[in-house]
């Protein structure tokens, strides 16, 4: 080894030992006689005295010294001058009095500040991610990530859950998104395609007899990039069989908690998650992933505002449309001008408009438009239903039951926002369960799966799906946090006449489903146990875990937010005979120079 020890294993106790590092110059500081390196490595930083008068070879040669150079510091491990400690380095009460140095390598100067967070364009940062990778922060993040991952390895192991792994390349099923085709060189005009989940391979391994599968899986979806999104990604991939929803549950939920406290550098905000059925949670948050750091509900006011003199309130009521109603603390001071910021923004998601009615914090007299169609009595039961209190502001949106959802349940985040509530350092986990098993949307006489066609419905539910197939809730279950879905799971469906069934209402012919899961389905009659499971975003609960805003914190070479590798230039145009070898023709497009 080119080092005896990191930069960030020497104590008070080593004082008096001759050792080698080797690391990246962090800083340099040249105080006339005495030159000051701070060298870095992946484990610390400890700074190096370079004394003229100890070595004039080293001194002559740390006066060339630049940052980021790759050095071989041999030297004395001293303890600084009373007073002269750094208590904010773990190495901070020694130094390296140097005997020897050598530049292992020069750098040019980076486009970075490597020392600190320079606040630069992120398309700088990608494209030099080698060298944003060497902060202290991204540094932290992939260690922090690799101790999660480990973690869950062994937490699993312990539980008798086997790690296997399952192809790359398989074959284009519908899973909800755009698939990564591959073109086969050997099967001239056939493809593979790039997993978009393990999904059915996990569910072919509990047929296999594995009972505990698991699997750190890179999955790949085509499809529109944003924060929380990339088109490549890792989830934990879990499938379990002969359980039931809660035994699933219990067992995220302890994975979670134990991984977070071991290895997070954000706080749980509580121990026990919460369970919220799909509709509370639609009605009370307006989303099924709700943020739950914040108390801010929604309240569904139709009686109250049926019998109100309002007519769009009136009428809306007896078309049975709902009214909802939010409270925003402390902002019945708004102007006209922020409320009128936040109508557009109520327009902006669908709203016809906006009503609202704040209290006067000195007066304590209601004002806005709608008041005068209000008695005192139905303002007074207004207020005591929404507990508000002088200075607060009440927003009101009714309209078609899914636009007043999704309106109201915009205007809570974006009220919460103002409010600083989403600054929170905490993890707000909470389960959402009992989704319907279908959407409410129908197309062509078919059924939209809320889910996955693999989901089951409620075993009770069952003769429903006959009768009345909106009114079937699934076995699926997500985890939430802080305002997304980090985890989605379901109990499967493993019988072949169920899933024949299901493959037929969200419009399978019966050869569509043969041509493209035969497999799956004749496996379902060689003695398919019953089985579920469920695939945390390993991604997204990192960003959470570090307190980062988006996955590309997290990972080592993100994507940007159109799916380019910036550092690479990927995607990019290949040569012809590539073309030609895999019986593609592009006419003339995408292709580089022979």
């Amino acid at each position: 080894m080119l080092k005896t020890d990191s930069c960030g294993a020497l104590r008070r106790e080593n004082v008096g030992e001759i050792v080698t590092l080797a690391g990246w110059v962090n800083k340099r500081r040249d105080m006339g006689g005495l030159i000051f390196i701070d060298l870095r490595d992946r484990f610390g930083l400890t700074q190096v005295v370079v004394d003229a008068s100890r070595s004039q070879a080293a001194f002559d040669l740390a006066e060339t010294i630049r940052p980021e150079y790759v050095l071989q510091v041999t030297g004395e491990v001293v303890a600084r001058l009373k007073g002269q400690e750094n208590d904010k380095l773990d190495t901070g009460d020694i130094e390296i009095a140097v005997n020897e140095i050598k530049i292992l390598n020069k750098s040019k100067t980076p486009p970075l500040l490597i020392d600190r967070d320079g606040g630069e364009d992120e398309t700088l940062r990608l494209k030099y991610r080698y060298l944003d990778l060497r902060r202290e922060r991204m540094q932290r993040n992939i260690v922090m990530r690799h101790k999660a991952i480990k973690y869950i390895r062994d937490f699993l192991d312990q539980r008798d859950f086997v790690e296997i792994e399952t192809p790359i390349l398989f074959k284009s099923t519908p899973e909800g998104a755009r698939d990564y085709l591959v073109p086969s060189r050997v099967h001239p005009g056939k493809f593979y395609a790039l997993p978009q989940s393990p999904q059915q391979l996990k569910q072919l391994l509990m047929v296999a007899g594995y009972e505990r599968y698991f699997q750190i899986a890179r999955c790949f979806r085509d499809e529109d990039q944003r924060a929380d999104r990339q088109p490549e990604f890792t989830q934990l991939d879990m499938e379990i069989s002969f359980v039931e929803r809660d035994n699933i549950l219990d067992l995220i939920e302890e994975l979670m908690r134990g991984m977070v406290k071991e290895v997070g550098y954000v706080p749980l905000a509580w121990e026990d998650f919460p369970r919220l059925s799909y509709n509370d949670a639609v009605e009370k948050y307006g989303t099924d992933r709700p943020d739950l750091r914040y108390d801010l509900e929604i309240q569904n006011i139709s009686e109250l505002a049926g019998k109100t003199s309002f007519a769009v309130f009136a009428n809306n009521v007896a078309a049975g449309k709902p009214v909802k109603a939010l409270k925003a603390p402390g902002l019945g001071g708004y102007s006209r001008k922020q409320m009128n910021e936040l109508e557009d923004f109520a327009k902006k998601h669908g709203a016809k408009g906006l009503a609202w009615i704040a209290i006067d914090p000195e007066s304590e007299q209601a004002k806005g438009f709608i008041t005068k169609f209000f008695t005192t009595e139905q303002l007074a039961e207004l207020f005591d239903r929404m507990e508000a209190q002088p200075g607060d502001l009440i927003l009101v949106v009714s309209d078609e039951k899914l636009v007043t959802r999704e309106v109201m349940g915009a205007l809570r985040t974006e009220i919460a926002e103002r409010l600083g509530y989403t600054e929170k350092e905490e993890l707000a986990f909470c389960w959402v369960v009992d989704f319907p098993l279908f959407e409410e949307e129908q197309t062509d006489g078919h059924y939209a799966p809320s889910h996955h066609m693999f989901t089951s419905p409620k075993r009770e539910h069952i003769p429903l799906l006959d009768s009345d197939p909106h009114a079937v809730l699934s076995d699926q279950y997500d985890l939430v946090c802080n305002g997304y879905e980090v985890a989605g799971g379901s109990i499967r469906i493993h019988e072949r006449e169920l899933q024949n069934k299901i493959m037929g209402m969200i419009g399978f012919s019966i050869e569509e489903a043969k041509e493209q899961f035969g497999h799956m389905l004749e496996a379902f009659e060689f003695g398919a146990p019953p089985h579920g499971g469920i695939a945390p975003g390993i991604d997204r609960i990192m960003a959470l875990m570090a307190g980062e805003p988006n996955i590309r914190e997290v990972m080592a070479f993100p994507k940007n937010q159109n799916a380019t590798d910036v550092m690479a230039d990927a995607p990019s145009a290949v040569a012809r005979k590539q073309l030609d070898e895999l019986h593609i023709d592009l006419a003339g497009k995408g292709i580089a120079n022979s």
